[in-house]
């Protein structure tokens, strides 16, 4: 009789749980959950008053979870730089220019940069980044490869549009200048109206002049561009 009770008792424990990794299908969701947590936090908090505890609680992930793939609340920050990046790289990625001529080509290319960086949420967390990166200067890196990855997919656009064009009209678009043709490009086109919305201009009005803007932009850098010393 006792070893029956006992076998009872037994049957209506809580399943054990297993610690460790999770499936691989699920890793990924994993992931997305501790860093859609961690961005959350750091907007609300800055990088020095956020909580692993409090990202762990939202993410529904354990402490060990975390720290399993992050040494610390900077390599954590990064990884959230980082997925924002490749994330705005993906969709940017993925919309071929418009228009028949390479001006409104160009004047598409730097227009889709634009909505998706003037975006409230987006300008926050870069002032963030900004505002952290005296006290954390780790954080440049993550900074500067995140441009680097964003000229890049830019270059291959560039590239793409010089294969339509006569080069000869256009030397700055010729193989061995385009990585600084591309660089004076966002200069003019993209970063100097985001510039304005990191130094407290409202996005929302921003974008509202993002067409006179790039198109100025635009015309400029082409003019630069037929140069004989151009760029």
């Amino acid at each position: 009789m006792a070893n029956a009770s006992v076998k009872r008792k037994q049957a209506k424990r809580a399943p054990e749980v297993r610690v460790g990794r999770p499936p691989r299908q699920l890793a990924g969701e994993v992931e997305d959950r501790i860093l859609d947590a961690a961005r959350r936090v750091f907007l609300a908090h800055g990088l020095g008053g956020a909580s692993i505890d409090e990202i762990a609680r939202l993410a529904r992930a354990g402490k060990p979870t975390i720290y399993a793939r992050y040494t610390s609340k900077e390599a954590l920050f990064g990884a959230v730089v980082m997925r924002d990046a490749a994330r705005t790289r993906s969709a940017f990625a993925n919309r071929e220019p418009e228009g028949d001529s390479i001006e409104e080509r160009l004047v598409s290319v730097a227009t889709n940069l634009l909505m998706g960086l003037l975006t409230k949420d987006t300008v926050d967390f870069i002032r963030l980044a900004l505002a952290e990166v005296t006290r954390f200067p780790e954080l440049a890196n993550f900074g500067r490869i995140a441009r680097e990855r964003g000229v890049e997919a830019v270059i291959h656009v560039l590239n793409d549009l010089a294969n339509s064009i006569d080069l000869s009209a256009f030397p700055a678009f010729a193989p061995d200048r385009v990585a600084k043709t591309t660089e004076h490009f966002l200069d003019l086109a993209v970063e100097r109206l985001f510039l304005r919305a990191l130094f407290g201009e409202n996005p929302k009005q921003l974008r509202a002049a993002i067409d006179a803007h790039v198109r100025s932009g635009v015309v400029f850098f082409l003019a630069a561009c037929q140069s004989p010393r151009s760029l």
